[in-house]
């Protein structure tokens, strides 16, 4: 289990108490959540029904909109899941992937994710008692693309599951067809399951493809989708996720969903469910933001800077080769002169130590002006330039 850098570079932007520098840092957004949900939270608070353990594995109104929401996402039939037994909600996605994790895998088994990720995932991998392996994205002027024949090596005889999100956090990469066709095959042909951490599958820029799992042969009897309020929704301190899962894993994500948590925030999941039913749930004008907000970052910094675009989610990455310096050094000069980031060393394979993260969901248009005079009075010693 390896720090994830956040919860030290969060601490320190707190302690300095300037609301002058740009949080970069951490995945907030400060952009509201659904009107909708906001009063029925409110209403919530003084509700006794919702000032109870039970049901321990959710409300039934949204479990049954959880389940709903995957199938429609998932281009599968209405009514596809039996949202009574193979739908639990979890204390947000992550609770949700932990209890998948410790349901489905032995200690020992392998787990395929992708290189940059999330070190949240690979320590909970770990907390499993499970082994990760990985498949490296590769950083183009254009974004990230797979590297195919990392797939191969990545896959073995002990290979249980694959965890794996587009677009993907830090990176903001998003598989094309070709890529998660290839993904999928190796899942089927090691008879492994697919953990699909779907926390931003609608956060996709311009014409990025959106795929997912389930739209692919194969899937749908392996593939266990786990989702969450906190992104697209922007439901961060609601704390509510969800499981959606073939029969086959049911009853062990269901045991372990009671053991681990007992049970998910009662005053949270009737706003939850409300979110998902909106008629505007207000995913893609805030994702339209996100995306202005993203290309102002990469136009401020790409002609000095080695900026990886992202086609979606809340995130990017520099790689700081070229300025000579580690992430965690860039990390520490960039704060120094107001920009809180996380380095990403543990986030992956080795390489991930050389990028810095820049989280571009919690800071305006006007506010993000100011990164490339801060960027180059951090790197004035540095190399510059392409």
């Amino acid at each position: 289990m390896t720090p994830i850098g956040v919860e030290r570079m969060g601490d320190q932007a707190d302690t300095l108490r300037d609301r002058d520098v740009l949080r970069l840092e951490n995945l907030d957004t400060d952009l509201l959540p659904p009107e909708a949900a906001l009063r029925t939270t409110e209403r919530a608070v003084r509700d006794d029904d919702a000032n109870s353990y039970l049901p321990f594995l959710g409300h039934d109104r949204l479990r049954a909109a959880a389940t709903a929401l995957v199938e429609r996402n998932g281009h599968l039939d209405a009514g596809h899941y039996d949202w009574r037994r193979q739908c639990f909600i979890s204390a947000g996605g992550l609770s949700g992937v932990l209890n998948t994790l410790l349901a489905l895998l032995e200690p020992g088994d392998e787990v395929v994710l992708t290189s940059p990720t999330y070190v949240g995932l690979i320590n909970r991998v770990r907390l499993a008692g499970a082994v990760p392996r990985f498949i490296r994205l590769v950083p183009t002027a254009g974004g990230w693309r797979l590297d195919r024949e990392s797939v191969a090596s990545a896959v073995s005889e002990r290979t249980r599951a694959f965890l794996m999100m587009s677009p993907s956090m830090p990176t903001g990469a998003v598989l094309d067809r070709d890529e998660w066709q290839l993904v999928c095959e190796y899942c089927v042909a090691s008879n492994s399951w697919m953990i699909h951490d779907s926390a931003m599958e609608r956060i996709v820029f311009g014409d990025a493809p959106r795929l997912q799992p389930l739209h692919f042969p194969g899937m749908a009897e392996r593939t266990v989708t786990v989702g969450a309020a906190s992104k697209e929704y922007r439901m961060i301190g609601w704390r509510v996720g969800w499981i959606v899962c073939p029969m086959a894993a049911a009853e062990a994500i269901s045991r372990v969903a009671i053991g681990n948590v007992v049970c998910p925030v009662g005053i949270a999941q009737q706003a939850v469910a409300d979110a998902i039913g909106a008629p505007d749930d207000g995913i893609a004008s805030c994702t339209a933001q996100w995306s202005a907000r993203h290309d102002a970052i990469v136009a401020g910094l790409r002609t000095r800077y080695d900026v990886v675009p992202a086609h979606g989610g809340w995130s990017l990455l520099v790689d700081m080769r070229r300025q000579a310096v580690s992430g965690a050094e860039a990390s520490r000069r960039l704060l120094a002169h107001g920009v809180a980031a996380t380095s990403m060393e543990n986030w992956g394979l080795p390489d991930t130590e050389h990028y810095l993260r820049l989280v571009f969901a919690n800071e305006p248009l006007d506010r993000l002006a100011e990164l490339p005079r801060r960027f180059d009075a951090a790197f004035a010693d540095r190399p510059v330039g392409r």
